[in-house]
């Protein structure tokens, strides 16, 4: 969504390294349960951190870039969102590298009937600056100013506990979901799924590779699929763990999004969704992982009430293996919001 477009009639502020969007919701934007689908509010998110980082690094005369998103941090779902109401995304840069630019973006949705406003996601978003004359070429980053030295002590540290695990999520995601024959329901198998798609010309930047926030809606539309599929019942996304973008997705490409249950709690369910790119007019270019995140859905009765969830039934060594470390993240980000809300106690 940008300034004049027929979709929204977005309105933009700039403040220094700030921006704002609102646009209304509308009934195509609803998932099945009849609230805003999860993917259209993770593009909206990372549509507004492109543009305002995309403006900071051609802040300075020198060559120019587009920005291109690297990873997006933990994003929490705190509230629904309803068809008619209005979305307010505000994005600002918390932080610049070398190379590297971090975007935090608050998302807020507003009644208009009754002007009530309640915070929905919150997000941080890392991108890189491209050279327009080689979109391979990474440039430098204009620096910012901060009003306290902490500020920049503080992104630092973010900065290098992103770059490493982006890296070790890179070294671990070589494998691909294979299909199979007739899988027992509860199983990894039974519930797996894959979507296929051609990257067109709507999908990209002008610059010919796909926008981060048209392959976060695509994977969560596959999330949300092997979620209905374990649990038979309406599903809504709870959670994002980090979206790691190993590599530019370019026009003509054709990609697998592949999603597979790997962990359940009572009333969760952790799902791995991988994303790779085949260039199928290129014979010099092989497939090659695009990116990698976890989901995390809930299951909700028609009123909308959380419902227990089928427990998942890994069989192979690797499936255990997913399961224990789907655990161990369960059980970490549940330990951080106990202690979240003991500190706010």
């Amino acid at each position: 969504v940008g300034p004049g477009s027929q979709e929204g009639q977005a309105c933009w502020a700039r403040h220094g390294r700030a921006a704002s969007m609102s646009r209304i919701m509308r009934p195509d934007d609803a998932n099945v349960a009849g609230n805003v689908h999860g993917g259209t509010v993770l593009k909206m998110i990372e549509e507004a951190g492109a543009i305002i980082s995309t403006r900071h690094c051609n802040s300075q005369n020198g060559e120019r870039c587009v920005a291109a998103l690297a990873r997006v941090e933990r994003t929490d779902f705190l509230s629904p969102m309803c068809i008619g109401e209005v979305a307010h995304v505000s994005a600002e840069i918390t932080y610049t590298s070398k190379h590297s630019v971090e975007v935090q973006v608050h998302v807020m949705s507003e009644n208009i009937l009754t002007g009530t406003k309640k915070l929905t996601n919150k997000a941080t978003l890392w991108y890189v600056p491209l050279s327009l004359k080689n979109v391979d070429k990474v440039l430098e980053v204009p620096p910012v100013v901060y009003s306290r030295q902490e500020q920049e002590e503080e992104g630092r540290k973010r900065y290098e506990a992103q770059k490493l695990e982006r890296m070790e999520t890179k070294w671990r995601n070589g494998d691909i979901v294979q299909p199979v024959l007739n899988p027992e329901p509860n199983t990894v198998s039974y519930s797996q799924s894959s979507l296929i798609h051609l990257v067109g010309p709507s999908d990209c930047t002008l610059h010919g590779f796909v926008h981060g926030g048209v392959t976060m809606k695509l994977m969560d539309e596959v999330a949300g699929i092997v979620a209905a599929r374990h649990c038979k019942t309406n599903i809504v996304t709870a959670s994002v763990d980090a979206i790691n973008f190993h590599d530019k997705i370019r026009k003509g490409c054709v990609i697998t999004i592949s999603g597979r249950m790997t962990f359940t709690s009572n009333k969760s369910m952790e799902i791995e969704v991988l994303v790779d790119a085949d260039p199928v007019v290129n014979n010099f270019v092989k497939r090659y992982r695009a990116a990698s995140a976890f989901f995390t859905y809930v299951s909700l009765s028609p009123e909308g009430k959380s419902l227990p969830v089928p427990q998942l039934v890994p069989e192979t060594e690797d499936e255990k293996k997913r399961f224990e470390e789907g655990k161990g993240r369960y059980l970490q980000m549940k330990a951080k919001r106990q202690g979240q809300a003991e500190t706010q106690a």
